[in-house]
């Protein structure tokens, strides 16, 4: 059994991988959604991602279809106290309104919560930074959630470092949960994100980094390595990886992978649980195979030296 991780100074923890949920009602219908979170929790996944967004981008969708399967599979299971559901607001209109407001969010929660089935959200995140909404607002906003029991803890995504900073130093002055997670993307070709000034921030204050795209749009696991490989919505977010510092960064993990016995993607996901302030890295799957595959990064431990590849290919082809 893998060992367990804080999120952030919160009393969450989680194995060192997060399931992803942003291809339920898009990729994968209800049906296969229900078998791929059973796998997941039978081999010891413990944490769910979603968003109200998701995924309204689809063709037909209107956004909720996400967190709709994932309440379905709750109710379906008969228990919420063994998993950890992580949810966002900020980016799915209500009334053709976005954003962080205070009648937003409180619109949003209540949204979230009866797709989801529950009284409560484990992990609530604000979806993007807000730069119209006063962050003593938003603060007090998210804070009047946990208060009331909706929300057990806070956290961002796709905040730059000074906007997280001001929001925390909010939170703080106003004697209000905290931030304690961070979503931010991050694997092997796209370590800007979080690294630096941010990466130091975390590591620093105690925030715990939950990465998205940890498998660069499936690039990382090794089955796109041609056009011809390309088929499906998905894949054609990897098209960008194939030519460049692509292929660099995958021969490295070819090596790796060959050596430890795993398989390229739970090595890359690996490399990302070794980083310093990670808490665990985020991934979806579309079938239980996969979702074993996944499941195999939790056992995985890296040596100095295979670390040491995996970021120098990875820094090279930064600077390509």
């Amino acid at each position: 059994m893998a060992a367990l991780r804080r999120i952030g100074r919160s009393e969450l923890e989680t194995p060192p991988l997060i399931l992803g949920g942003n291809v339920f009602g898009w990729t994968i219908d209800a049906a296969a959604g229900f078998a791929v979170l059973d796998a997941f929790v039978a081999g010891g996944g413990r944490m769910i991602d979603t968003a109200d967004v998701y995924m309204a981008a689809a063709p037909g969708n209107r956004g909720g279809e996400s967190e709709t399967i994932i309440g379905q599979w709750l109710q379906r299971r008969g228990r919420r106290d063994d998993v950890l559901i992580t949810t966002k607001v900020g980016l799915l209109a209500i009334d053709g309104v976005k954003g962080l407001s205070r009648a937003h969010v409180d619109a949003a929660i209540d949204a979230s919560l009866r797709r989801l089935g529950t009284d409560y959200v484990d992990l609530y995140l604000a979806h993007r930074d807000d730069a119209d909404a006063d962050q003593d607002a938003v603060a007090e906003t998210f804070g009047a959630l946990v208060k009331a029991g909706k929300v057990r803890t806070v956290g961002a995504s796709n905040f730059g470092v000074a906007r997280l900073g001001s929001a925390i130093a909010a939170q703080e002055r106003a004697g209000v949960a905290r931030h304690q997670a961070l979503q931010n993307k991050y694997n092997l070709l796209e370590r800007t994100d979080y690294e630096g000034a941010m990466q130091d921030f975390c590591v620093a204050h105690g925030i715990g980094m939950t990465p998205y795209y940890g498998l660069a749009a499936g690039y990382l696991t090794g089955k796109y390595r041609t056009p011809d490989d390309l088929h499906g919505p998905r894949s054609e977010s990897a098209r960008r990886y194939l030519e460049g510092h692509g292929p660099r960064v995958l021969a490295a993990l070819d090596a790796t992978a060959e050596e430890t016995g795993a398989t390229p993607a739970q090595v890359a996901l690996a490399w990302i649980a070794a980083q310093p302030g990670i808490a665990a890295p985020i991934a979806s799957a579309t079938s239980v195979r996969q979702v074993e595959d996944l499941l195999g990064a939790m056992e995985l431990t890296l040596n100095a030296d295979q670390l040491r590849r995996l970021d120098e290919a990875s820094r090279v082809a930064e600077a390509v």
